[in-house]
């Protein structure tokens, strides 16, 4: 059997640089966004930490968090 991955932990005195853990990206109402899928929209509502409503023009698509394929231009 194996054990489970757990996250490794950071020691101070390595050689090797911690993980770089990135925030989360923030969106507000209005902002100009592009998607990998649906391409150039605008962010219509926001539900914190959940999703967010994009018009892309033809179609309205709740993109849902960690927005991996959702840039602000």
């Amino acid at each position: 059997m194996t054990k489970p991955a757990a996250a490794r932990r950071h020691l101070p005195s390595s050689p090797f640089k911690p993980p770089v853990t990135r925030p989360p990206k923030q969106f507000a109402t209005g902002d100009r966004v592009t998607h990998d899928e649906y391409g150039l929209g605008r962010v219509i509502r926001i539900e914190e930490g959940i999703a967010v409503l994009v018009d892309f023009g033809s179609l309205q698509v709740r993109i849902m968090s960690p927005y991996s394929k959702l840039a602000k231009l």
